[in-house]
């Protein structure tokens, strides 16, 4: 009856989505609330039927988006429409890479299926039969240390540290889904507990010990510097996504002409300072730095410098509860290896020594947070960075969440970062070094974050790059290239901080200083727009027409 139940509540929920509304707004709610349904009800990893299910979802979608006019739409649903189907179609793709991913490494995991047997038919309600049950669990066990002996006598060899590593992590959510699965009975059912506790744990320990061989049969070194590269294929694929018409080759280009510009300028600010070149500058820069217990109150009056110096010039609206409203914590030192500088947002996370570090990570924590890389750092985290978009993005197109992309959270708040050196926030050569670090930092970004997907260099590659280019403390440079490749972000997510910028630029000079809007209401546009990808907010305050197929905008031509 109540497998009966859950199919009729499924069928009438597949009608009221066929019955969407035809505003733009009504469907993309509606899409997002059936997606985050369908998530928890299908949340098993590796699952065919969770992949068969929300592909179902999405070509839905599609189909009703295709059936939809558009040229009796105005401009602002126009530009919905358009978001909402490149949305769809960035998610199919991305549900055929998962699919496709996961086939890769099953082969290391052949016993995959089994967990994800189980927990589907917990999912559908489905009656246990204990000792079945027991029986299953036990082959499990059984098979899982079959595996286990056939990866430590060299079988597979021949896969690549990213397909081990990709194992090591499904692994790691099979069995906490066989957990799931096993804890939603035990102590409840006497008859399951008495026959399935013991295969049970025989299972998850060797769950257990093959995730240790896992993890320990990639190469030597920091294992958390492997990282998953998705390849050519699929970087322009996600470029074209967020309607970026450059190649990678194209965008490495652009990212050396911008690092020519910070080169100079930085060259400029050494022979101020009497160094020797832009490494000594740099060095000269690194000692200035608060005293232990000290760097709050540094974030506090660099805040308070940016927005008064926003508000002098009446550059962006700062509603009062936005400066009220932020928060300020610490980082810990755990955190601080993925993430040595700050983050932000409604509450800024400061990196500094703490007491638990060893002497080595203090000077380099130090060093890496002194009062010049500050200056650009907070706003860029706070206002009119992270912390204002945060503000507005609860207040205008709430509904556009689902587009969310890098270029326009992390691009705007490298946009201030060059505006704010154009209109001179840098009190001497001293802050211009430390602002042109960042700069040079966003650079370096775009050539090893695409280097590396490109499959050209590995992950401690890319930590010497960022230490000889950008000048980079060693524990900084690994921490910003674990957070890279973590998986936590997607493959663009580094190169959108400098390209969002440049994008914003573009757009500031096409709209600005034309003249046709002011650079307050600019701004104050540009962030109403919620977070899209920057060519459709071009699209949403530009002038021309909205059209179906929109001429690719070559931006840093």
């Amino acid at each position: 009856m109540r497998c009966y139940a859950v199919f009729v509540l499924l069928a009438t929920w597949s009608c009221l989505s066929a019955q969407a509304p035809s505003d733009l707004r009504g469907r993309i709610e509606l899409l997002g609330a059936d997606l985050r349904d369908l998530a928890r009800r299908h949340d098993v990893p590796m699952s065919n039927e969770r992949a068969t299910r929300l592909r179902a979802r999405f070509e839905q979608e599609q189909r009703e988006l295709a059936a939809l006019g558009f040229d009796g739409l105005d401009r602002e649903a126009r530009v919905d429409l358009l978001l909402l189907e490149n949305h769809v179609a960035r998610e199919l793709a991305h549900l055929a890479d998962s699919v496709a991913r996961d086939d890769e490494v099953r082969e290391l995991l052949p016993f995959a299926s089994r967990i994800v047997e189980l927990a589907e038919a917990r999912r559908r309600l489905e009656d246990v039969a204990p000792r079945a049950a027991a029986d299953a669990v036990e082959e499990l066990g059984k098979h899982v240390e079959v595996v286990r002996a056939a990866l430590q006598n060299g079988r597979f060899d021949r896969f690549a540290p990213a397909a081990l590593a990709r194992a090591s992590q499904r692994l790691g959510a099979l069995r906490r889904t066989l957990a799931s699965w096993f804890e939603f009975r035990d102590g409840y059912d006497p008859q399951f507990g008495w026959w399935v506790k013991a295969p049970f744990a025989a299972a998850d320990g060797a769950l257990e010990k093959f995730g240790n061989l896992l993890r320990d049969s990639g190469p030597s070194g920091d294992r958390s510097l492997v990282g998953d590269p998705i390849g050519e294929a699929a970087l322009l694929r996600e470029l074209a996504f967020e309607w970026i018409p450059y190649s990678p080759a194209e965008l490495v280009a652009i990212a050396e002409r911008e690092f020519a510009w910070c080169d100079a300028e930085m060259a400029k600010a050494a022979q101020e300072l009497g160094a020797a070149d832009w490494r000594a500058a740099l060095e000269l820069v690194k000692q200035r730095h608060r005293e232990p217990g000290e760097q709050p109150a540094l974030v506090r009056e660099l805040a308070l410098e940016a927005i008064t110096f926003l508000e002098q010039r009446d550059l962006i609206t700062i509603p009062p509860l936005a400066k009220e409203c932020w928060r300020m914590g610490m980082m810990s030192r755990e955190a601080q290896r993925t993430n040595p500088f700050f983050l932000g947002g409604e509450t800024i996370q400061v990196s500094f020594p703490t007491d638990a570090m060893a002497h080595i990570e203090k000077l380099q924590a130090l060093r890496s947070n002194n009062e010049h890389f500050c200056r650009a750092t907070v706003h860029h985290e706070l206002i009119p960075g992270h912390w204002l978009q945060q503000y507005s993005q609860a207040r205008h197109h709430t509904y556009r969440d689902a587009f969310d992309t890098p270029f326009w959270i992390e691009g705007w708040a490298l946009y201030w970062e060059m505006r704010m050196y154009e209109l001179g926030l840098a009190k001497g050569p001293h802050d211009r070094v430390g602002m042109l670090y960042w700069r040079k930092h966003r650079c370096a970004r775009i050539v090893f974050s695409l280097n590396f997907h490109l499959g050209r260099w590995s992950g401690p590659q890319c930590v010497d790059y960022l230490i000889d280019r950008v000048g980079h403390e060693r524990a900084a440079a690994e921490g910003e290239v674990r957070r890279s490749l973590s998986g936590a972000y997607g493959p663009l997510y580094q190169a959108a901080y400098m390209l969002g910028g440049l994008q914003l630029r573009a757009l500031h000079g096409e709209l600005v200083k034309t003249g046709a809007m002011g650079e307050k209401a600019f701004h104050d546009a540009v962030l109403a727009q919620n977070s899209i990808p920057i060519a459709m907010v071009r699209q949403a305050l530009g002038k021309e027409p909205v059209v179906r197929q929109a001429k690719a905008w070559r931006f840093a031509d």
